[in-house]
């Protein structure tokens, strides 16, 4: 029998490990799926257009909590996520943002950067980090603490909260909303204005919403598939 997908096993007392009980499809559904999926996927644009349109803040609990399934180093979980609507809090990250942007493209960047960049007619202005109803401010956690209030040691922070970034972008357009990944450098000031410990690193800073009616993307295209994979066979 192939159990529901959405049966969770619940661990024994005192027990170490519970039985996985895999979720397995027939071979042609498990291709049908995949191609789905990826068809899903391909429609996912980063966008700088963001509607105020009204978001949920259950849909932004629940692709959190997505989030936070993603494999980590020695199950240490090392994130933490903060997602904003407070106008005032929004306002405070918009103006530290750009005073660190208008940095960076009048001093830090180097020129083939900006060249680089220049398709893409971003700037210093980040309006959508006040228009855009949501605001998700990602952390990584370098070190926890452990229950006696000891220093307890993270592993593969970077590499684990990559992740789990990653399926918060992909549980965030499955849901049906746009994102764009923001990461002003640097950006200690999200710790600050976001009362965060010093042990985490900001990460990034994911706007979320949706778009405007009017909105475009730059016309760009992906690598194929011979650019981006070998196969051994």
């Amino acid at each position: 029998m192939i159990p529901h997908p959405n049966a969770i096993d619940k661990p024994m007392p005192n027990s170490k490990f519970i039985p996985l009980n895999p979720t397995e499809y027939p071979a042609s559904e498990m291709q049908t799926r995949a191609e789905a999926f990826h068809l899903l996927m391909q429609k996912r644009r980063t966008i700088r257009d963001f509607s105020d349109r009204t978001v949920p803040q259950s849909l932004i609990t629940t692709s959190i909590q997505t989030a936070g399934t993603a494999p980590s180093g020695a199950n240490k979980q090392p994130w933490h996520f903060v997602a904003i609507s407070d106008p005032i809090i929004k306002k405070q990250i918009k103006e530290a943002a750009e005073e660190e942007e208008r940095e960076f493209y009048t001093h830090r960047a180097p020129q083939r950067w900006l060249d680089d960049l220049a398709p893409f007619g971003t700037d210093a202005n980040k309006p959508f980090l006040e228009t855009a109803p949501w605001l998700i401010a990602i952390f990584a956690q370098r070190f926890g603490q452990t229950t006696d209030g000891d220093r307890d040691q993270n592993y593969y922070v970077a590499e684990s909260v990559g992740i789990a970034t990653g399926l918060l972008i992909t549980a965030l357009h499955n849901a049906g909303l746009a994102t764009l990944t923001h990461t002003p450098s640097p950006m200690k000031f999200l710790n600050t204005i976001l009362n965060r410990p010093d042990s985490e690193r900001p990460f990034l800073l994911l706007v979320v919403g949706y778009p405007t009616p009017t909105a475009q993307v730059p016309n760009i295209q992906r690598k194929s598939l011979d650019e981006i994979a070998t196969f051994h066979t």
